[in-house]
């Protein structure tokens, strides 16, 4: 009996799996869904890969679990910039002031996730820091991961590796594939 119950609490809870975890959105695959529908139309638009999109857009936020991406649909962690013109959100992440204590840093804020999605690759074309990722081959998503790090877009000296996880883990490249061919 004890066994059987045991069995069965397993069988259950791995029924939920990792995929099924709530958010804002209601579950992981829900927020796949809604971020790769604006990813493939960003990737034909600019030559993005889908996949790195939606893998930076679920490790910058925590599947949509961040105060940037619940208060300011900001899914990039993108940072105003003194030429940012647009709405605006503070949080303390890692600027700091001239004794070294942490400072509430600026970052854009968006009336919508797709806003969100269009600015990250406005930001990404129109910097020269990120230039070399355009001669990239859209389907190497590895490539585009450890392009990103070495470009400087994240400090987390595993950034790449956590993309490339992600992308591997939720086969997050079946959007890149859908967005070249359709499928």
């Amino acid at each position: 009996m004890k066994t059987s119950l045991i069995f069965l609490i397993t069988l259950f809870l791995s029924s939920l799996g990792p995929d099924r975890e709530d958010n804002l959105y209601g579950s992981r695959a829900l927020f796949v869904d809604q971020s790769a529908r604006i990813a493939i139309i960003e990737m034909k638009r600019t030559g993005i890969p889908a996949s790195i999109k939606i893998a930076q857009s679920i490790v910058e936020t925590n599947w949509g679990n961040s105060l940037l991406s619940r208060e300011a649909n900001n899914y990039f962690g993108i940072k105003c910039k003194s030429w940012w013109t647009g709405l605006t959100i503070y949080k303390v992440d890692d600027d700091r002031d001239s004794k070294g204590n942490l400072i509430p840093s600026c970052f854009r804020s968006y009336d919508s996730m797709e806003q969100s999605f269009k600015d990250h690759s406005e930001f990404l074309l129109n910097s020269p820091f990120y230039k070399p990722l355009f001669q990239l081959d859209l389907l190497d998503y590895k490539a585009w991961a450890r392009g990103l790090k070495e470009c400087g877009y994240a400090t987390d000296p595993n950034y790449a590796n956590r993309l490339i996880e992600t992308i591997e883990k939720y086969k997050l490249y079946k959007y890149d594939d859908m967005a070249l061919h359709g499928g």
